[in-house]
């Protein structure tokens, strides 16, 4: 076992700093490193130490593996974290790393290479008997037995990319007349986003949920699950609201699903904290979908229902030492849901948002946690994925957490770039969501932005408080009250904190 006394977190914003904040819990000096355009980022100001590796553009910065490797060498560094995205799933990095000497805090590179391929993964998890969706075993060579497949599956299908995920190389068709111009987008798409233009057929899963299982395994081959988080709230096929448990697994299907991540998790010998996504159809029945070999986005709501922080067992894991927790020590305490706050607009197809944090006020409260990376005053970089921060509340109940988030999301207050804010609030308070019975095609069935509740006009805002200042010195308060409400359009709490 080799104990990491300082850590190198390779990327940057809210998850640099989430790492960073573990890492000193347990006595281990972090390392930051950033862009230009990072230059008085938080995570740069909260590490001990910090380094500048190149200009904006990510493949000029966080992506420089060589870079990033002589900073570790310059700085006695002794492992490296690096969180999501970038170069958190790729082998070579990771191959890199170790051959410097330097600990990984994630899985092997073989097990990232296998997972990063959709159809290598298949393969891996042939002989555990796990169930899968009906397709092509292999990347599809000849388009007119693909079209014999496809027909024999039954239309619709799926055309997917082998290697990548975020949606990109994935079409639906509908029937076969559509199948060549379908595959013909699939392939540019995938051969653009990940260099790979292979792609293969699965049978598409009509009212689809996304549910993921979060696995840890440690050096010595012990391999736990820690439940499932419900993540089929999505636009453009990535997700925007998570939670943990799913509102609609039985505890027969979690301890079924559970068994088979581990098996997953197995099949490749993994180590670390990864997750194991399925599809689920409307008769409950689930299907391996991918394993992502990293921490996921939507970590804190399973911290939040089982009390394990996962990076600090990432950690334990690459220094070598054994799971301190076993699977019967594990128990589902809760719920807790989970709101990705973009710099989008959702009345305008989700477009990103540049500009200024002219206003940035968290959410505070009993239940209510907020993972971000900014601070009023701040930009936000166009280089760089839209999110602005992470906003998880937890209850005792679904119900209490799905309320403890409409509080938090009225009381979170930003302006100088539109967020996905009003968007999750409509989910929140939508029967669907509420009663559970919804799935990926919530923002197609159900959004549009017509039914976002507007945001409150901070000038007609301020101006109704010194009217109702004016009528409270001159003895009218019949008439305040009304003043307050007409000019407020919002939240309750945002026109008492004006007033």
């Amino acid at each position: 076992m080799t104990k990491i006394n300082k850590l190198l977190i390779a990327n940057r914003g809210e998850i640099a700093l989430r790492i960073m904040r573990t890492a000193r819990e347990m006595g281990i000096q972090t390392v930051a490193i950033y862009s230009e355009a990072d230059r008085n980022a938080l995570h740069v100001r909260y590490a001990d130490e910090a380094v500048c590796v190149g200009p904006p553009p990510s493949t000029e910065s966080y992506l420089r593996a060589d870079v990033i490797i002589d900073v570790c060498k310059r700085l006695n560094v002794d492992a490296i974290h690096p969180g999501y995205g970038f170069l958190s799933e790729n082998a070579s990095f990771a191959r890199a790393v170790r051959q410097e000497g330097i600990l990984f805090v994630g899985p092997s590179p073989e097990s990232i290479e296998v997972m990063g391929s959709k159809l290598a993964a298949k393969a891996a998890v042939a002989n555990y008997n796990i169930p899968m969706v009906p397709g092509t075993p292999s990347a599809i060579t000849d388009r007119e037995e693909a079209k014999v497949i496809s027909a024999q599956i039954g239309y619709p299908i799926l055309i997917k990319a082998s290697a990548g995920g975020g949606g990109k190389g994935m079409r639906v068709v509908e029937n076969e007349a559509d199948f060549d111009e379908q595959m013909d987008r699939a392939v540019s798409e995938a051969q653009s986003a990940f260099g790979d233009g292979s792609v293969f057929i699965e049978k598409y899963v009509t009212s689809p949920r996304h549910v993921e299982i979060q696995v840890l395994g440690d050096q010595h081959g012990n391999i736990i699950h820690l439940f499932e988080r419900e993540c089929s709230v999505q636009r453009r096929h990535q997700k925007v609201v998570e939670e943990a448990p799913s509102a609609i697994l039985t505890p027969e299907i979690r301890d079924a699903m559970g068994r088979a991540a581990v098996d997953v998790a197995r099949a490749c010998g993994y180590y670390g904290a990864g997750t194991v996504e399925f599809i689920v159809n409307d008769k409950l029945e689930f299907y391996f979908l991918e394993m992502n070999t990293r921490l996921q986005v939507e970590h804190p709501v399973t911290e939040q229902i089982t009390g394990v922080d996962l990076v600090k067992q990432m950690i334990y894991i690459a220094e070598g030492k054994p799971l301190s927790i076993k699977q019967d020590d594990l128990q589902i305490k809760g719920h807790a849901v989970e709101v990705r706050v973009y710099a989008e607009d959702p009345a305008n197809n989700f477009l990103p948002d540049v500009g200024t944090l002219d206003t940035y006020i968290r959410p505070q409260g009993n239940g209510v946690r907020v993972d971000d990376g900014f601070e009023q005053g701040m930009a936000i970089p166009i280089y760089y994925d839209p999110m602005i921060a992470k906003l998880i509340t937890y209850g005792d109940s679904r119900e209490e957490a799905i309320q403890k988030m409409i509080r938090a999301i009225d009381e979170y207050q930003i302006s100088g770039v539109q967020t996905t804010l009003p968007f999750c609030r409509f989910v929140m308070e939508h029967d669907a969501f509420r009663s559970g019975q919804f799935d990926t095609g919530f923002v197609s069935k159900y959004f549009t932005p017509d039914k976002l509740t507007p945001e409150p006009d901070t000038t007609e805002a301020e101006l109704a408080a010194v009217l109702a200042a004016w009528l409270m010195e001159n003895q009218q308060p019949k008439t305040n009250g009304a003043a307050i409400q007409v000019a407020t359009k919002g939240s309750k709490w945002k026109a008492n904190r004006m007033g």
